[in-house]
């Protein structure tokens, strides 16, 4: 049994994904950019973005009866990796309690305006 959830985010839609996805006792969420889904505006700085990402999967795993506290795997994204640092206080305050497996990446995002992406999977309950 699957169960598929949405942000309300256009992108969604235009490339045919969800949110986040419930499979048994795991959530699946897709990579979260810094967009404000209710405004569809995005920040250009890339700490105001990984908090937004983080916002955004917080209320993902919240609709999924999970929570950042059972995040077991993150994957993090960056155009540039010289800004993965200046992300680590944000990474801290989400995740200091919770220390998942993580993987960073340098790769281009789908929009320039995008400074970073973050992918968890964790567990319900």
């Amino acid at each position: 049994m699957k169960k598929h959830i949405s942000s309300g985010s256009s992108f969604e839609k235009e490339f045919a994904y969800s949110r986040a996805v419930v499979v048994g006792n795991w959530v699946l969420v897709s990579g979260t950019t810094g967009y404000d889904y209710d405004t569809m505006s995005i920040s250009d700085c890339v700490v105001e973005q990984t908090k937004q990402c983080f916002k955004n999967i917080q209320a993902a795993l919240a609709e999924a009866g999970s929570h950042m506290t059972n995040v077991v795997r993150i994957k993090y994204i960056l155009p540039d990796k010289k800004d993965f640092k200046a992300c680590a206080p944000v990474m801290q305050q989400y995740l200091s309690n919770t220390l998942p497996a993580a993987t960073m990446i340098e790769a281009g995002l789908i929009d320039d305006a995008m400074k970073i992406e973050i992918e968890v999977t964790a567990l319900r309950g």
